[in-house]
């Protein structure tokens, strides 16, 4: 994991873009972009799936047997297997197309930090919902994600989240969202350079100990 760039809001949440495998993180909690059915069938969510073992789909079926189909503003929540992650939140951003997507993706970002607050988790890993198989703009994605994290964060301080880190892969997508980043936050944290040492900054917070 590198970080590119870290913003810290008022009351000491920190809002990081960083670059890597979100299936590898070690945060409480990763958010799986996931359809409504929770069938984690391609991109992300069959990674998530395919790393965290058959757990991950079958409490995800049985999430949806007892609740329903997820939806833009109610993620589901389950286990993360084999993951290193402790949760896994299921959010349901827009397919490109269907109309008023900009909200969609707004509500997917906001209830995953909301469910993420309410199970007292201290760290969430974020991907770049809805860019990848459904289709969303990814420079577009980029400016709503950290709009809505960043509206959420300035409007909880009280919040238990310390950590927020939107997680993307490749070059091209960090370029984006780095520029996205910076236009949100013009003045963020410095880092001389690309930080790969998130885990011993955080390690002191006890990842397995919060509730």
């Amino acid at each position: 994991m590198t970080t590119i760039g870290e913003h810290t809001f008022p009351g000491g949440a920190i809002l990081a873009l960083v670059q890597g495998d979100l299936t590898t993180s070690d945060l409480d909690a990763i958010v799986n972009a996931a359809n409504a059915q929770l069938q984690h069938g391609g991109g992300l969510a069959a990674a998530i799936a395919r790393r965290g073992g058959p757990a991950i789909q079958q409490e995800s079926d049985a999430w949806v047997r007892q609740n329903g189909l997820a939806r833009h503003d109610r993620p589901a929540v389950t286990g993360a297997g084999s993951l290193p992650c402790r949760y896994v939140i299921h959010a349901v951003g827009p397919v490109w197309g269907e109309g008023d997507e900009d909200r969609k993706l707004t509500l997917a970002v906001r209830s995953s930090l909301e469910t993420a607050a309410s199970l007292r988790l201290t760290s969430l890993g974020l991907p770049a919902i809805s860019t990848g198989i459904f289709g969303f703009p990814k420079p577009r994605a980029a400016a709503i994600t950290f709009d809505a994290v960043g509206a959420y964060l300035e409007a909880h301080p009280e919040t238990t989240l310390r950590r927020v880190e939107v997680v993307v892969l490749d070059a091209p997508t960090v370029g984006l969202f780095q520029d996205a980043f910076s236009r949100r936050f013009p003045h963020p944290h410095p880092l001389t350079t690309p930080s790969d040492t998130r885990g011993s900054r955080f390690a002191g917070e006890g990842r397995r100990g919060e509730g």
